[in-house]
């Protein structure tokens, strides 16, 4: 208004000087407009802000909150909405324009959880025009509501099911308690197809035909799920931190052994020991594990493998399966770890599971374009040249090694459990 009056006031001015108090009305003219649509528009004391959002979230899996804007009375045509959140979570889109109807409007808002803890819904927004589009109303919120932002659990449990759907023969004959194992269960008559090596040649003499022994699956392992929370685990990678993907992946596979009949504890160290749970048997311990596992925060510390290895293998009685969540920069950085998973791995059996750098993999696929990407590309190959020269040290100890993509852990880990438990390392 103002821009399209100036042109006019100067004319005006230029035509006849003594009429130059025009574009001073022109000026309480608009200004006149801009308080008439303002009264005319929806007062913001009549306006109900709302949100409705789930109470519990967990890591890596997305969820809506839908935001309410009810107007007592006559609404706009339309209303501009923005939801702000603390920095366990993140918001997307960060705003939305919702048409009103019936006095009200609504629009969805995608949370998207970062880290685990608390995440609060910190303010609502909403904004909306008067009937001449002259000037904006808005009115603020401040909701107070809460989420506790935890482990995937959900994620866990169906990825468990597909498993178990998956691998049905193993899970059969773990029911039956026969067919695959170490423990001797009963003889039976041999018949074809049955491992030769399985015939009981005393029995079969004293029976005067071929007898066989048949086995079943060991149960009551210990299965230990020790989790490094310190500096290097705190760092993101595929959206979420490296602790996040590994207590997932630590959830998964506490929840199929435990159904599996073995005994599962957990264990969490940086520098210093933070979580020792003992090990507990039977699926009604596994909200034990997953409230522990909650708890674990994140940390800006060195992890100590000194202090953390030696005061777990003083706290196992008996040969387990030490399942190790841990990151590592380089082969300096690895060096006091390879040096205490080595005398773990005396009585126990060590598994080491390492995530595949997805983005150091990205900069030495990418082709490049300039100087500079060729030198994140030699930089991101020493890295990983690096790492595969600490893999393979621990492979010559007799580690086994669990290597995947953040998002293919859970399943690779269980995987590698299942077969260790075939070929009755444990």
């Amino acid at each position: 208004m103002a821009a399209a009056g100036a042109p006019v006031a100067l004319a005006v001015a230029l035509a006849a000087p003594g009429l130059w108090v025009a574009a001073g009305a022109w000026v309480l003219m608009a200004a006149g407009l801009m308080l008439a649509d303002a009264l005319l528009s929806a007062r913001p004391a009549a306006l109900e802000l709302s949100v409705a959002a789930p109470r519990v979230l967990g890591v890596g899996r997305n969820d809506a909150a839908e935001v309410t804007a009810a107007f007592a009375g006559a609404g706009p045509r339309q209303v501009e909405l923005a939801l702000g959140a603390n920095d366990r979570l993140s918001v997307s889109p960060a705003r939305q324009t919702a048409r009103a109807a019936g006095g009200a409007a609504r629009a969805r808002f995608a949370l998207s959880p970062q880290r685990r803890g608390e995440g609060r819904i910190e303010g609502l927004w909403a904004r909306w025009q008067g009937p001449l589009g002259l000037v904006w109303r808005q009115r603020e919120t401040q909701p107070a509501h809460t989420l506790a932002v935890t482990p995937d659990v959900q994620a866990v449990k169906d990825e468990a099911l597909r498993l178990f759907a998956r691998d049905a023969p193993f899970g059969q004959k773990a029911q039956l308690d026969t067919g695959e194992g170490s423990d001797f269960h009963a003889l039976k008559e041999f018949q074809t197809g049955m491992d030769l090596r399985s015939i009981d040649w005393k029995q079969s003499a004293r029976h005067a035909k071929l007898v066989g022994r048949e086995y079943r699956t060991e149960r009551n392992h210990h299965v230990i799920l020790a989790i490094d929370t310190g500096r290097l685990m705190s760092a993101p990678t595929a959206g979420i931190p490296r602790l996040d993907h590994a207590i997932n992946a630590a959830l998964l596979l506490g929840f199929v052994g435990l159904k599996l009949g073995d005994r599962v504890g957990l264990f969490a160290f940086d520098a210093r020991p933070r979580v020792s749970s003992g090990v507990t048997a039977g699926a009604q311990a596994f909200p034990l594990i997953q409230r522990l596992a909650a708890q674990l925060e994140y940390s800006a510390e060195e992890t100590n493998f000194t202090l953390g290895l030696t005061t777990l293998a003083g706290r196992l009685d008996r040969r387990a399966l030490v399942v190790v969540f841990t990151d590592f920069a380089d082969p300096t950085s690895a060096e006091l770890m390879v040096e205490n998973v080595q005398r773990l791995m005396r009585t126990h059996l060590v598994m080491f599971v390492v995530f595949r750098d997805q983005e150091l993999e990205d900069l030495v696929r990418a082709e490049p374009q300039d100087a500079d990407d060729v030198s994140r590309a030699v930089v991101a190959g020493a890295l990983l040249r690096q790492r595969e020269v600490v893999v393979a040290r621990l492979k010559r100890l007799g580690a086994q090694i669990v290597q995947a993509k953040a998002g293919e852990l859970g399943p690779a880990l269980v995987n590698a459990y299942l077969g260790a438990k075939r070929r009755e390392l444990l």
